[in-house]
């Protein structure tokens, strides 16, 4: 059975999405192009309650565009779905109906309920949330999608009209916007969340999962005002301090400087502020401090679901967890798996010795046995600067289980194991908080060591003790045989360990 390729087309309020990806028989997929079109179609439907003409003709002439495209691209399959504007607008079947024979597959018209499921189906695949409460939120240009989830499974869902598109247009007609247009807004959107969730069935969570054009622009934004640079958006962290700042910085500016705020697409200048107002009020009202941003969103649960429905996707995936992602990104780049997992051992054998004396926990446990066993991921590109190119690789690689920031750490923990230690000219390292430097360089060290001590990737030695007194750390090796040449590897590669632990590295075997 040869791959197959599917498209996903999201028919929404602001925009129309359309994702093309390529299938292969273990139930993965690769993106192959994503297609958008701001049509806005919710443009003054509060007002008018009907699709305009000029939206309707760019919803037309998209759906032609996407046509064409899908075709190109040989797409076997297809699931597309249109949401709150079509479904709350009064020629909305209408629309459909013409974007049918434009696209030449069926477009189903789903309920908001519809909606809130794609979006969880996509959080369960992107996000590691077994043991933890989360709400869910999808902020489109007509809706919001709230979902409450313990663990793996949905408690409830609710789809109220809250999206930025609709309340750009109901209440934020200024330029400057005021802070009368401001107030009125937040007072509704806490109205609306108070008659979904009173206060007896409101459920406090630190931690929401958020998706849609919304989320991912707050996270650009919040990436730009931290001078940080990630190869992705997917898994970003979004403190609710950094939500209220920028929107006090928004909220101030009119539309033409609102275009020319980094990070912020000059297309969605006019209803950001709209859309952080939600975000701000649901993160108070559900006690949020941090937002996890899934890239994916809709699209994906449609194309997740269109897995299903043609039986592509194994079981197994519905078990994902991060480590049987790292060992399939490493296995895909042919990686040396005895020599990797050996390496992992011992650094995790020394890590533990060492983590309640420097308070190195599980975050960071995690993080090691990642790079541990992905450092040596660039060999599949070529052995000189393989360090580097396992560095590039992590970082664009798609680790089930780890925010954007664990990522580039975990890129950086492994390209220090070999060749040069962290220097100022090391972008992604500079960019790091000294907190993170450190950790950086500790778990770095870790692993050049541990790497040394595998010189023949025979796995020989096993440090069975580590004692620390005064700056000596005394590592008790055992070896199966001579193991001479694993600890000329270890004095070799000691040099980032004794730096950032500020001692020396003594072998006994």
């Amino acid at each position: 059975m040869q791959k197959r390729r599917l498209a996903a087309i999201d028919i929404g309020t602001n925009s129309i999405r359309c994702i093309v990806v390529e299938v292969d028989l273990q139930g993965r997929y690769m993106i192959l192009d994503d297609e958008k079109a701001t049509v806005r179609l919710g443009e003054n439907l509060a007002e008018c309650g009907a699709i305009s003409a000029a939206a309707f003709a760019r919803a037309v002439d998209a759906m032609s565009r996407i046509h064409k495209l899908i075709t190109g691209l040989k797409v076997g399959d297809v699931e597309a779905v249109a949401t709150s504007a079509v479904r709350s607008s009064s020629n909305g079947v209408e629309l459909i109906e013409v974007l049918i024979r434009e696209l030449g597959h069926e477009i189903r018209i789903i309920s908001g309920d519809e909606e809130a499921g794609l979006v969880a189906l996509s959080a369960r695949h992107n996000f590691d949330m077994s043991g933890k409460r989360y709400v869910i939120i999808d902020i489109g240009g007509g809706s919001v999608e709230i979902m409450s989830a313990v663990a793996n499974h949905v408690e409830s869902s609710y789809s109220l009209e809250l999206g930025a598109v609709r309340m750009t247009d109901r209440f934020l007609k200024s330029d400057p916007v005021r802070d009368s247009e401001v107030d009125a807004l937040r007072r509704y959107v806490r109205s609306e969340l108070k008659k979904s969730f009173p206060d007896d069935q409101r459920p406090a969570v630190p931690v929401f999962i958020g998706s849609g054009g919304t989320i991912t622009t707050l996270a650009n934004m919040a990436m730009n005002m931290r001078k940080q640079t990630y190869s992705s958006l997917h898994g970003f962290e979004v403190l609710r301090s950094e939500v209220v700042h920028l929107l006090a910085m928004l909220v101030r500016k009119d539309i033409k400087a609102l275009r020319s705020v980094p990070g912020l697409n000059p297309d969605r200048a006019d209803i950001i502020v709209a859309g952080l107002v939600v975000i701000d009020e649901m993160m108070k009202f559900f006690d949020a401090n941090m937002m996890l941003v899934n890239e994916r969103g809709i699209r994906e649960g449609l194309v997740i679901q269109c897995m299903k429905r043609l039986n592509l996707l194994p079981d197994t995936s519905a078990q994902r967890n991060w480590k049987a992602s790292v060992l399939e990104f490493a296995r895909s780049c042919h990686f040396d798996e005895p020599h990797s997992r050996h390496v992992a051992k011992i650094s995790l054998s020394i890590l533990d010795s060492l983590a309640q004396e420097y308070a190195l926990k599980k975050a960071e446990r995690r993080m090691l046995e990642a790079a541990a066993l992905l450092h040596d991921v660039g060999y599949f590109i070529s052995y000189n600067s393989h360090h580097k190119h396992s560095h590039h690789l992590i970082r664009h690689a798609d680790l089930f289980g780890f925010s954007a920031h664990e990522r580039e750490m975990i890129a950086l923990i492994a390209r220090y194991h070999r060749k040069s230690l962290p220097k100022k000219k090391h972008d992604e390292y500079e960019r790091l908080e000294e907190k993170n430097k450190l950790i950086v360089s500790r778990l770095g060290g870790i692993l050049r060591l541990a790497d040394g001590l595998d010189r023949r990737r025979s796995g020989l030695v096993d440090v069975v003790a580590l004692s620390h007194a005064g700056t000596i750390f005394t590592l008790k090796l055992l070896g199966t045989e001579d193991i001479s040449v694993e600890i000329f590897g270890g004095n070799a590669k000691k040099d980032l360990f004794e730096k950032s632990f500020a001692g020396q590295v003594v072998f006994e075997s």
